[in-house]
């Protein structure tokens, strides 16, 4: 493969390309297996082209044999989750949607520092390829701790229910989290506290429900979707976010 800017021919297809600092990959798909991983390599069409949807310009497989000692499984998973690491950063992408085994996902995620976004597992390549092809949704930037608003400053769960915030508020395509008023509800729940993003509204924007034994707390979450669809992809994409934080059963 040659780059797309200067011609030179690049090590590996949707390499970045060093003679003359362009990308030649935008986005990259990942789809974890505890013993392997599918990297796929995305280039959005030019601007005005007939195509929407980005090109697949490259895939590589980058596989692992997972320990049966506790201390061993744990540096075979870091230096597995590092290999892969390492494929993105030679693309240096826009953007990285994964999908698949928690642990290896969970780990890569630790490694990099790209926009990173958990994808449903379901045919990860073309959902992304179909999003990215849509209007993209607007990247909030503000610090997490910045976006929580409203006239309810007190949060449930203590600790962990501000936990639950930061994960929802560090979304890029959230503008704001409003807290709303506790609850007493009904069957207290176990397990610590757990939360929830319900079904988007018209205008994009979710609730949040969080739980603490018999209370509960329900706050609004603005997001960047303009309309019910992308809302959802919002809110499923958080629903990931607070199950590989703990927070709620996968």
């Amino acid at each position: 493969m040659n780059c797309r800017r200067c011609g030179t021919d690049l090590d590996r297809p949707g390499d970045y390309c060093l003679a003359c600092d362009t990308a030649n990959c935008d986005a990259v798909v990942v789809a974890f297996e505890r013993e392997r991983a599918t990297l796929t390599f995305l280039r959005d069409p030019p601007e005005h082209a007939d195509d929407e949807e980005p090109e697949i310009v490259g895939e590589t497989t980058i596989t692992t044999v997972p320990e049966e000692d506790p201390e061993a499984r744990v540096v075979e998973l870091r230096n597995f989750a590092g290999k892969v690491a390492d494929e993105i950063r030679r693309k240096r992408p826009e953007e990285v949607y994964a999908a698949g085994a928690r642990e290896p996902l969970r780990e890569c995620r630790a490694q990099l520092h790209h926009r990173f976004y958990r994808v449903p597992d379901d045919d990860p390549v073309e959902r992304v390829r179909n999003q990215r092809g849509e209007r993209s949704l607007e990247v909030v930037r503000t610090a997490p701790e910045e976006k929580l608003g409203g006239s309810h400053s007190t949060l449930i769960g203590g600790r962990d229910g501000r936990d639950v915030v930061n994960t929802v508020a560090a979304h890029p395509n959230v503008k704001k989290l409003i807290p709303g008023p506790i609850e007493a509800g009904g069957g207290g729940s176990r397990g610590g506290v757990r939360a929830k993003a319900t079904r988007a509204g018209q205008n994009g924007n979710v609730r949040l429900l969080i739980r603490d034994g018999s209370s509960v707390q329900e706050n609004r979450v603005v997001t960047t979707a303009m309309d019910r669809e992308t809302g959802e992809r919002v809110r499923a994409a958080l629903n990931e976010a607070l199950v590989d934080a703990g927070f709620q059963a996968e």
